[in-house]
């Protein structure tokens, strides 16, 4: 999820300004509906694993899994109330440079949570490896 997040972020969602009026609705809407296939899995995937961290972890693991999963429940939450409105104001009203101005600044905050989350559980995969 961090390298598609830093992908959307860096190329793809800069583009929705260049794609033209007329052409801006069907692209929106393909994009909504195209991403959505490639991250829904994935994010529950995410979810899910990071809840059984937090309840498989071993005692002086514990508090990292619990902020790995905090991480998530923040990145949802700004996908929930940040992102996906964002996405509901372009694909009913056209582009907007505002909404699309707040869809970049808003998605910051996802790329740098998911950034540190994938640092974070770097970390304790390698600290899991050298106890092997």
């Amino acid at each position: 999820m961090t390298g598609i997040i830093w992908f959307v972020q860096i190329v793809h969602y800069p583009l929705f300004a260049s794609t033209g009026k007329d052409a801006f609705m069907p692209y929106v809407q393909a994009h909504r509906h195209l991403t959505s296939l490639v991250v829904a899995a994935p994010m529950v995937i995410e979810i899910v694993t990071a809840l059984m961290l937090v309840f498989l972890a071993k005692k002086d693991e514990s508090f990292l899994c619990w902020i790995a999963f905090i991480l998530v429940l923040a990145i949802w939450g700004c996908t929930a109330f940040g992102s996906i409105p964002c996405h509901e104001k372009l694909c009913t009203n056209g582009f907007d440079d505002g909404v699309h101005k707040l869809l970049l600044s808003s998605n910051w905050v996802r790329t740098i949570l998911w950034s540190i989350r994938a640092g974070l559980l770097s970390y304790m995969l390698y600290r899991a490896m050298r106890h092997i």
